[in-house]
């Protein structure tokens, strides 16, 4: 299917404004996250789920001074885990995080883009009337729960080229971009290597410690069971000394003579994050210093086959439900799944490589799968704080497993 066949798709979209400030704005008042994690053997290796997902939770009532439970409702995103019993995660971790027990919770699902579909539902209800204040938050554990296949298939399903493209490898899918739009190896390894170099400066300069939440945790010996005491909080899957020359000594991970690998692909990671949303009449009577304001969001479908594509297409409607050009955005976000996607979208967009991943993505901070779209929020608006008036609008975007994309346009708050 053609790029310009799939921008016909009717998108689910979620709009709150044009970019003209009014007291029904939804806001972001606060965004934390915690350290992301090398899966199996980062620093969360001995974490559990609820454990990631308490800290960041308690971190926006402790940052804001919220009684917390004034909050109608928390929306987590979350992929791997088994639906009921991450729920019931959830709800422990809420609790153990100090919201009484009249607050509820669910869960979301929308693969890789989760955490920013919890954030959109919150803002959807806000903007509903359904409640005044919302916490949208992602949680992933890596180590806990594994990418597994699907087993069992109807045969009907090999009637349907597009059904059966469903089940496609995500790494088959990044190796379908790179053959079909012509991404090369050399442009998948330069952008792992940018990712790198952006996420490691960002670090050494202290950007990450306004959005990161330490975690006191538990680290055991393998060897002798012997348990340590630790608080983490710095992201453990950055390599900063990442170079062309020692990227192209990987072999492709997914395909004989392909061209994605373990270096130009996102990481396998642990770690949570939330963002605490409100009416903006509501944070102005409070008090509350406003980061954000949640403009629109876009979820569209593509080929199942070439899915890491969903970005060029999810990008250029949720700006335009924002009243908005795409000449208009001053920041994007772009999760890093694989590189041959990333760079492509990119590309198709024409954007300026100055104002995407500025403080790198997941080919270095790692792709915890459900808190990906709310760890976004949280370095997407204080990456604005910190540029002032020159950074108005910010766009957050994710490819989707089994063919889709998902955007989210955003205001500097102040």
């Amino acid at each position: 299917m053609s790029m310009e066949g799939q921008t016909t798709i009717s998108p689910s979209i979620c709009s709150s404004g044009n970019g003209a400030a009014s007291v029904d704005d939804t806001v972001i008042v606060a965004a934390s996250r915690t350290p992301i994690c090398k899966a199996k053997r980062g620093g969360f290796k001995d974490t559990l789920p609820d454990e990631l997902l308490a800290p960041v939770l308690k971190a926006l009532i402790e940052k804001t001074e919220l009684n917390p439970a004034e909050v109608g409702d928390i929306v987590v995103g979350t992929v791997l885990s088994p639906g009921s019993q991450r729920a019931i995660e959830c709800r422990m971790a809420a609790l153990c995080a100090g919201f009484p027990d009249v607050v509820p919770i669910r869960t979301v699902n929308r693969q890789c883009s989760s955490g920013l579909q919890a954030v959109a539902d919150v803002a959807a209800s806000i903007k509903a009337g359904f409640y005044e204040i919302g916490i949208g938050a992602g949680l992933e554990s890596m180590t806990v729960d594994q990418i597994e296949r699907i087993q069992k298939v109807r045969p009907r399903v090999e009637s349907f080229a597009q059904a059966q493209d469903c089940l496609l490898p995500m790494g088959i899918t990044s190796e379908n971009v790179a053959e079909r739009y012509g991404v090369t190896r050399q442009e998948q390894d330069q952008a792992a290597v940018t990712s790198h170099k952006r996420a490691a400066a960002a670090t050494a300069s202290g950007k990450f410690k306004d959005e990161i939440i330490p975690v006191s945790t538990k680290i055991l010996n393998p060897e002798s069971g012997e348990e340590k005491l630790v608080t983490i909080s710095v992201d453990d899957g950055i390599r900063p000394n990442t170079n062309m020359t020692d990227l192209a000594k990987l072999k492709p991970a997914f395909k004989n003579n392909g061209t994605t690998t373990a270096g130009n692909a996102s990481q396998v990671s642990d770690g949570a994050a939330a963002v605490l949303l409100m009416k903006r009449s509501l944070a102005m009577q409070k008090g509350l210093p406003i980061l954000g304001i949640f403009r629109s969001f876009a979820a569209i479908g593509v080929d199942p086959a070439v899915m890491g594509i969903g970005p060029a297409v999810a990008i250029p409607a949720a700006v335009k439900s924002a009243g908005l050009e795409l000449s208009d955005i001053d920041l994007f976000e772009i999760n890093e799944a694989f590189a041959s996607q990333f760079v492509y979208c990119s590309k198709h967009l024409d954007l300026d490589p100055e104002k995407v991943n500025v403080n790198g993505g997941a080919m270095a901070l790692g792709h915890p799968l459900g808190a990906t779209g709310a760890r976004c929020v949280a370095t997407l608006l204080h990456e604005m704080k910190r540029r002032g008036k020159d950074c108005r609008f910010g766009v957050i975007s994710m490819c989707i497993g089994s063919g889709m994309g998902a955007a989210a346009v955003f205001e500097r708050g102040d």
